[in-house]
């Protein structure tokens, strides 16, 4: 055997909140192929809904350019712990506690942020986005950076800037518009109004999905979305629409009998990667690399002047956005827009003043039901 190199800046090591896993990959057989393994890299905090912290932030990025080093490596499998989320962004605890006003150390941060999309774009191995759940804002931004994504179809995407005090320009502006077209992708990022898994599989931002919930011993798909037909009487495409009225309670009373499975989940993920692993290595790595130009041509443009712009905002409305979702109670996390727009047009200037009068605050009665801070619901 040649003599090798190791080309890792730092030794492995574990991270809090990022699991690093190695997995037999499966041969066409089904078995699993001696010598060869998928990496699965997850995102473990699921009591926030797998939001990253900056500590997780750093760990995604050196797991990435550990399974790039592993020479056994068939392809990196990102996705979350549990059954609720992929990701829905960063942690907005830490945000409201140590970024907020302070737009010098959030642009530290999102030098970081930057670096781990990246290295998401500069894998040697393809990635698969594993979405196991909600992914929403950045997990939303970082789960588009991936090669693949294959989802359960409980899984939700979308975006939640302009609804909380900052704009998705951490990936959002510059790869949406490739999957979705710009029209979709203007609604998805300005309303932050969020698709089903069937609609985002039908707008192009998915490889596949998955059902996940198991009733009666067999899986079903989602209850809660429109499966069995493409339109309505008007001829509108409602594929994959939420329900409405007495369907969607039918719906709910089914979700509420049955269980999250992701074995099927599972499967089409284990039997993507062998798909992948019955082609030419260096000819899959050129292509990928091709490929990933489209999203890299936009990302390079745009992501440090991004940046700058983001860590100003840590002034103003992501100041007020993120304290608002930290602090306000459950179901009242977004500030009064109305308000907030009155008093800018008043000309009132930024400010603690302003801030502290826009954020919702808690009665007794919310701050007992609030969960637990840190990721947006």
């Amino acid at each position: 055997m040649s003599e090798t190199r190791s080309h890792l800046l730092v030794e492995p090591r574990e991270t809090p909140g990022v699991r690093y896993e190695r997995r037999p990959v499966r041969g066409p057989d089904g078995h699993p192929v001696e010598d060869l393994f998928d990496v699965w890299i997850h995102l473990d905090n699921p009591d926030q809904l797998n939001s990253y912290t900056t500590e997780m932030v750093k760990g995604v990025i050196l797991a990435f350019r550990r399974a790039s080093e592993e020479r056994d490596v068939n392809c990196v499998v990102f996705t979350g712990t549990g059954t609720r989320a992929f990701c829905t962004g960063g942690n907005t605890q830490e945000y409201a506690e140590v970024y907020a006003g302070r737009p010098a150390e959030y642009a530290r941060y999102m030098r970081l942020f930057n670096d781990m999309v990246t290295a998401i774009l500069h894998c040697d191995r393809p990635v698969i986005c594993r979405v196991n759940g909600m992914r929403i804002a950045g997990g939303q931004e970082i789960g588009m950076a991936c090669d693949f994504s294959v989802a359960s179809d409980l899984a939700v995407f979308g975006q939640a800037g302009p609804k909380h005090g900052s704009a998705p320009d951490g990936g959002s502006t510059d790869f949406l518009p490739l999957f979705v077209g710009i029209e979709r992708a203007m609604q998805s990022c300005t309303l932050c109004e969020t698709w089903t898994a069937h609609q985002a599989l039908r707008y192009g931002l998915l490889t596949s999905i998955a059902p996940a919930l198991a009733v009666d011993g067999r899986h079903v798909a989602n209850p809660l979305v429109v499966t069995d037909r493409p339109v309505d009487e008007w001829g509108r495409e409602v594929l994959g629409e939420r329900k409405t009225g007495a369907a969607l309670a039918e719906g709910r009373a089914l979700l509420a009998r049955g269980r999250v499975d992701l074995g099927p989940l599972d499967d089409a993920v284990a039997a993507l990667s062998t798909r992948l692993l019955l082609t030419m290595p260096g000819c899959l790595s050129k292509t990928l690399e091709s490929l990933r130009k489209h999203k890299l041509a936009h990302w390079d443009r745009n992501r440090e002047t991004n940046r700058a712009w983001l860590a100003l905002n840590m002034m103003t409305e992501a100041r007020l956005g993120f304290r608002a979702f930290h602090e306000g109670p459950r179901g009242r996390r977004e500030v009064d827009f109305v308000e907030l727009r009155r008093r800018l047009a008043r000309g009132e200037a930024w400010g603690e003043t302003l801030i502290e009068a826009l954020i919702p605050r808690a009665t007794a009665a919310s701050a007992a039901a609030a969960p637990a801070p840190g990721a947006r619901t």
